[in-house]
């Protein structure tokens, strides 16, 4: 609809297609829904594409899981990985996916590929941060100054 909006305002196809994030093909196939059947048979038009196997609970219970970890499901780490996640979804909702597609699944849920950084407990700050300054600098090669010129030069002087 918002399309159909711009579109009546003069918007061209290419701008209606870049304001709302769509292929430029969509917005030719609604112009042409548009002047077929008015405003009326854009509402009738469907979703495109195949329907998506998971639904709204699906994803929601897989989330959920989730956010308990792998720990919590029998792995030792606590690393999420794809055919982790891709084993996860099987099981909870007894579908399949390429742990490919996982990735995709997971962005849609607003999660990133992060890596748990592995920190000891016993670390002490405040001691890294003088090392760091104090005594690395100390430590660090400093640049050698130019050489000079070598007398055996390959030249004819």
């Amino acid at each position: 609809m918002a399309a159909a909006k711009l579109l009546q305002q003069g918007v061209s196809q290419a701008e209606v297609a870049r304001r709302l994030g769509v292929h430029r093909q969509s917005v030719i196939r609604w112009v042409r829904e548009l002047r077929k059947s008015g405003r009326a048979g854009l509402k009738q038009a469907g979703r495109a594409g195949r329907k998506a196997k998971l639904s709204a609970p699906d994803l929601q219970a897989i989330e959920q899981a989730l956010k308990r970890g792998p720990q919590a499901l029998g792995y030792e780490t606590a690393l999420w990985t794809a055919p982790r996640v891709a084993r996860l979804i099987e099981q909870r909702c007894g579908v399949r996916y390429h742990p490919a597609h996982v990735w995709r699944l997971l962005g849609q849920l607003g999660w990133s590929c992060q890596r748990p950084a592995g920190r000891a407990l016993e670390r002490d700050e405040e001691a890294i941060q003088r090392w760091k300054k104090y005594r690395w600098p100390q430590l660090k090669k400093k640049p050698a100054g130019r050489a000079k010129p070598s007398s055996s030069s390959t030249r004819a002087g």
